[in-house]
């Protein structure tokens, strides 16, 4: 598969993701919302990381792969995308499940779902 193509697969992975989350947000999934918002953002940053002819890593931390991708990181920036990773991690183990999904409110998810959506349409636009 060219390297063009991998692109656009990455980038329709993570627009079909970005409806998901939507829709797990609409049905009050907040939990899961968060989760496919981290997916999301990890596709692009890939996409983005094609585009400037690297080799991805094979890697859900979202600093590491925001590095790669040459997007501008400062402090708040690092503790957004710190935030975001730790809802792939916590969605997928047990003894964090609970807790995230108590944490997991509609105004919580509101907030980030924002912001998420934000970093999203940044890396989207620098492609």
């Amino acid at each position: 598969m060219s390297n063009r193509q991998m692109i656009k697969n990455w980038l329709l992975k993570a627009k079909k993701d970005v409806e998901t989350a939507e829709d797990l947000y609409k049905s009050r999934h907040y939990d899961w919302c968060l989760f496919i918002w981290h997916l999301a953002i990890e596709k692009v940053l890939k996409a983005k990381i094609m585009v400037l002819k690297k080799e991805y890593l094979f890697t859900h931390k979202l600093i590491n792969l925001a590095k790669l991708a040459e997007y501008p990181l400062d402090k708040k920036t690092l503790e957004q995308l710190r935030e975001i990773t730790s809802y792939n991690i916590e969605a997928r183990y047990d003894d964090y499940k609970f807790n995230f999904y108590k944490k997991a409110t509609r105004e919580y998810t509101s907030k980030w779902t924002k912001i998420c959506n934000n970093f999203y349409k940044l890396i989207i636009k620098s492609i």
